[in-house]
């Protein structure tokens, strides 16, 4: 019996959120002002954050199955700032603070140093009604 492997990984996934991210940041810095598509946009990051997130547990936990304990937790550390910045960007939005996006751009910019955008290949349906299932994910006011 052959081995069974997997082309879909959570690495490759990764790179492919993280060439989103990088599209959608390249975007947004583009744009004179906060329009519908760019709260679109910004949603969209949040949503691509979590899932990076996402990925790493399942790759951090698949190196504890081997005994790779020190290589998780390096996994972990290098990839902590995508859950922190779903959480920073999620805050801004719901709370209707644009005015602080530019300043989460700057400290977002730098972990994206190594992906070189040349071409757009990401379509608006990417991130399209990403603010509306944002924001129907805050609970009920009270």
């Amino acid at each position: 019996m052959s081995r069974v492997i997997n082309t879909d990984s959570s690495g490759k996934r990764r790179t492919q959120l993280m060439r989103t991210a990088a599209e959608i940041l390249r975007r947004l810095s583009q744009k004179t002002e906060i329009d519908a598509e760019a709260k679109d946009m910004v949603a969209a990051l949040v949503f691509i954050f979590r899932e990076i997130e996402e990925g790493i547990e399942t790759s951090a936990a698949a190196w504890e199955k081997r005994d790779y304990w020190m290589k998780a937790e390096e996994l972990r550390q290098r990839w902590m700032w995508p859950g922190t910045f779903a959480d920073q960007l999620q805050e801004l939005v719901l709370s209707n603070d644009w005015a602080s996006l530019p300043q989460m751009m700057v400290k977002l910019l730098p972990h994206f140093n190594d992906i070189k955008v040349t071409k757009m290949t990401r379509s608006e349906a990417d991130w399209r009604g990403s603010h509306a299932r944002l924001l129907a994910e805050r609970p009920p006011a009270r």
